[in-house]
């Protein structure tokens, strides 16, 4: 598996992938988002893509910056907003891979550390954060309730 920064070839797949990943988001809101970050206004500090061994793009994650997270000391904390792998690639070291890349990107420029977080129901999301050393910190209930104007 080889992982390296999202680069403009990439948009359509990346695109794709975020559809896999969010299913329930509008898919040409999530590619619109894709050319933001080509514009000049990206909504990730990084994006790291993965390739196979036959150079097709199997996952990415998207990594920001956020001034507080769950669990976390310093600010800004670098924080997984997403994290796929295509189902053929799953157990093969490519998740591993991204996570690592991301580490490496968050080390290299100094944080302490960094955070992640999946729905409570996500159990195979939760093992792999747990296979790659993140300890949970938290279990949280949000709510939301639409006010009429």
């Amino acid at each position: 598996m080889k992982v390296r920064p999202l680069g403009p070839r990439d948009r359509q797949a990346w695109a794709a992938m975020r559809a896999e990943l969010w299913p329930d988001e509008d898919p040409d809101l999530l590619a619109h988002e894709t050319l933001m970050h080509f514009s000049g206004t990206p909504q990730a500090a990084v994006v790291l893509i993965c390739e196979d061994r036959d150079g097709a793009t199997c996952g990415f994650l998207e990594l920001g910056l956020r001034p507080y997270a769950e669990g976390c000391t310093s600010s800004p904390v670098p924080f997984v907003e997403g994290w796929y792998v295509a189902p053929a690639a799953r157990h093969k070291g490519a998740g591993r891979a991204l996570m690592d890349a991301a580490e490496g990107w968050a080390i290299i420029r100094n944080f302490t550390e960094i955070a992640s977080d999946t729905q409570i129901d996500n159990s195979q999301g939760q093992g792999a954060h747990a296979a790659l050393g993140y300890e949970e910190v938290e279990r949280l209930v949000t709510f939301r309730k639409p006010l009429r104007v």
